[in-house]
């Protein structure tokens, strides 16, 4: 029995962080949700590579932040985001799940099986 609740009680501590965690990323997710259809849509009007030839003709000053012009970044960075997206859609799309009851006790009506 002992050794039961000790692995339901690692169970509990390894869900409760992962939930934390998991409801951390969806926020941080949400707060740039915008900043990736800004970056599809720069990628997509040519703006980018607009912006690209102007830094490999040496119009963009060097002291600039040029991450989003290089060859793959953008592109990558777009995919990935769509991987995970994806990767989501497939994970939390689970079938309902029966709510634990709050109470297990005989006094609750719960009966032992």
């Amino acid at each position: 029995m002992t050794a039961r609740i000790r692995d339901m009680e690692t169970k509990f501590d390894s869900l409760t962080k992962a939930l934390a965690s998991l409801e951390g990323a969806v926020s941080e997710f949400n707060a740039a949700k915008e900043d990736l259809d800004i970056l599809r849509d720069y990628m997509d009007s040519g703006m980018w590579l607009k912006d690209y030839e102007a830094d490999e003709a040496g119009q963009v000053p060097s002291c600039i932040k040029r991450g989003v012009l290089s060859q793959d970044g953008l592109y990558d960075l777009l995919e990935n985001a769509d991987r995970v997206i994806a990767l989501a859609r497939e994970t939390l799309n689970l079938p309902a799940r029966r709510r634990a009851s709050a109470c297990r006790r005989p006094e609750c009506g719960a009966t032992r099986g």
